[in-house]
């Protein structure tokens, strides 16, 4: 696991990243695991007739990257999302390598939340962003 950043260590400014390839494997076990098997992800012949053309990866499975970023890489272990808004710019096809950004825009110093700012680029274009606000660990 990372290592945990707390409301005092933490500061306007700081920036993460990290970078994650969505498998057709995995794309595929989310699907099994939310029920969501929409031939859109998980069925390339389907996918190959749409305007995709080709499968894309779960709009939730991007937002499930998000949460596993904030507890396990930063701010780290004890991190608990109390909020998270985003908007789906455009598809991630399944196969490609996306980064993720989270960016502290605000500490809420009464409630020891942080207000950060978060992307999800794939191939150099935003297909998710948003904000997201959480309580650190030890918060």
């Amino acid at each position: 696991m990372g290592h945990q950043h707390t409301f005092e260590s933490i500061a306007i400014g700081d920036t993460h990243t990290m970078t994650h390839t969505f498998t057709a494997e995995a794309v595929r076990a989310f699907a099994d695991i939310t029920g969501d098997d929409n031939p859109i992800h998980v069925d390339e012949a389907y996918a190959k007739e749409t305007r995709f053309g080709t499968c894309i990866v779960h709009g939730v499975y991007l937002m499930g990257l998000v949460s596993k970023q904030l507890g396990h890489d930063y701010p780290g272990p004890g991190c608990i999302a109390v909020q998270i808004t985003t908007k789906f710019a455009r598809p991630v096809p399944v196969g490609a390598e996306v980064a993720f950004t989270v960016k502290v825009v605000e500490k809420i110093e009464g409630r020891r939340q942080i207000r950060a700012r978060i992307s999800a680029q794939c191939n150099g274009k935003m297909a998710l962003g948003g904000e997201v606000i959480f309580v650190p660990p030890g918060g």
